[in-house]
């Protein structure tokens, strides 16, 4: 098998041969067909999150086939699953015990403490494998699997808000837009100030309204999702949204948020994070994207062209997702 491999933090991948690992009990080897580049792929690369240990195989927006299986699986070779952030929980902690399993004590995570799939095969546990449709391109399922699934969770957070905002518009936004429009909301999308061609696509993904993420919307908000790590507009959100609003955090890593006056918080407006998801959420997720028509647009890479596909979407030269497709 192929990987594009991360032997030390901040240095780029590096391409390897490595023999086909065998699933062992409640594993399946899988091939892979392809898989999403997320931001978290990149807080994994540029060592933004802790403990990493190296050589690992980032990647965790996977669609794949099933090639191979271990002892007690029932999925059968040949079906198309995919796989996402959470790989494994322990189903022991007080957290798995209570329907939490998101908050696990003791989790496995793809691409960041088990191999992921920038690689032509990825061993899974067959327990957090999401069937899949075989009839659309494999590209196009893999944002699904991180950008769609943290993306949805963000979205049941915010609550039954009519005027939503998105802070960053990437993956996930594009995703969860097309289904808050589904829903009835209406949407209102802030960018880096000079990024027009964002703006553009908020809109044609159904924002009424996209400007500069530091500029106030042209009325205030129920809730705001947050998507860009930048805990600068942390501020900026909460004083976006109305008393009694919410501000979710929507990813795993975000820089510093600065010191903000009490006054933007008070009015029993809320500010939440958004910690991994749940198999619940992947599989409500799956069933609600194509009854509301979700499209997800990609650009995808060859494999060998890993390295690139990440430093595009560090510099925000994306519209969409990346999606490398072996």
């Amino acid at each position: 098998m192929k990987v594009m491999a991360l032997t030390k933090v901040g240095r780029p991948l590096e391409p390897a041969e490595r023999p086909d690992p065998v699933p062992g009990p409640g594993e399946v080897r899988l091939k892979v067909l392809a898989c999403g580049v997320c931001r978290t792929d990149l807080h994994v690369v540029d060592g933004e999150l802790p403990h990493i240990a190296t050589p690992i195989v980032p990647g965790h927006e996977i669609v794949g086939e099933v090639e191979a299986t271990g002892e007690g699986v029932a999925l059968q070779a040949g079906r198309r699953v995919g796989v996402g952030w959470l790989g494994r929980t322990c189903g022991r902690c007080a957290f798995c015990l209570s329907g939490r399993e998101n908050l696990c004590d003791a989790p496995v995570f793809t691409g960041y403490t088990r191999d992921g799939g920038f690689a032509t095969k990825v061993l899974a546990d067959a327990a957090f494998c999401y069937p899949l449709s075989e009839d659309q391109p494999p590209a196009s399922q893999a944002p699904l699997l991180c950008a769609g699934l943290i993306g949805w969770r963000s979205l049941v957070i915010a609550g039954a808000a009519e005027k939503l905002g998105i802070y960053g518009f990437g993956a996930a936004a594009h995703i969860i837009a097309q289904v808050a429009r589904w829903q009835g909301r209406r949407l209102f999308a802030f960018t880096r100030r000079d990024d027009v061609a964002a703006q553009a696509f908020a809109r044609q993904m159904g924002a009424e309204w996209a400007g500069a993420s530091d500029a106030p919307p042209p009325e205030p908000l129920d809730a705001a999702i947050l998507y860009a790590p930048a805990g600068e507009l942390v501020p900026a959100a909460l004083r976006a949204v109305r008393k009694g609003g919410r501000v979710v955090c929507g990813g795993i890593h975000m820089s510093d948020i600065p010191s903000f006056p009490y006054e933007i918080l008070w009015g029993e407006r809320e500010l939440v994070s958004v910690a991994n998801l749940t198999r619940e959420d992947a599989h409500a997720f799956l069933k609600l994207a194509p009854q509301a028509g979700v499209k997800t647009e990609v650009t995808p890479y060859p494999l060998g062209e890993a390295n690139q596909a990440v430093d595009d979407l560090r510099a925000g030269r994306l519209q969409g997702a990346a999606v490398l497709v072996p």
